[in-house]
């Protein structure tokens, strides 16, 4: 059984930065796909960046250059750091782990962009 737990939402203005954190809680962290996924009110939930297990990363054009994925293997943590925020980043953020098979979610962490 794996759980996540994130941190780290919150208001910011745009053009501001903020640092998302999701901890793993069980095992196999080293073996999981991770996600960052959010959801806009009203629209489907996407994601916007992804980590093998590997090291290496993906984003979506909408946020490539602004957003970086990063993975702690030792602390089983996993970081969305976003900069250069704007209006249309303000969604609820949502952790994602791929692994033996299963997906799991976190709960949640919102963030607001202001203009």
């Amino acid at each position: 059984q794996v759980q996540l737990v994130e941190s780290g939402g919150g208001v910011v203005h745009t053009g501001g930065s903020l640092r998302l954190s999701c901890e793993y809680s069980g095992s196999f962290f080293s073996n999981a796909i991770m996600r960052w996924y959010r959801q806009a009110p009203g629209k489907q939930r996407e994601v916007v960046a992804i980590i093998l297990s590997s090291g290496s990363t993906n984003y979506p054009d909408s946020v490539k250059g602004r957003f970086t994925i990063s993975r702690n293997n030792r602390e089983n943590m996993v970081y969305l750091q976003m900069n250069g925020l704007k209006p249309e980043d303000t969604a609820v953020y949502y952790c994602n782990s791929m692994v033996t098979g299963r997906t799991y979610w976190g709960q949640g962490t919102q963030v607001t962009v202001s203009s």
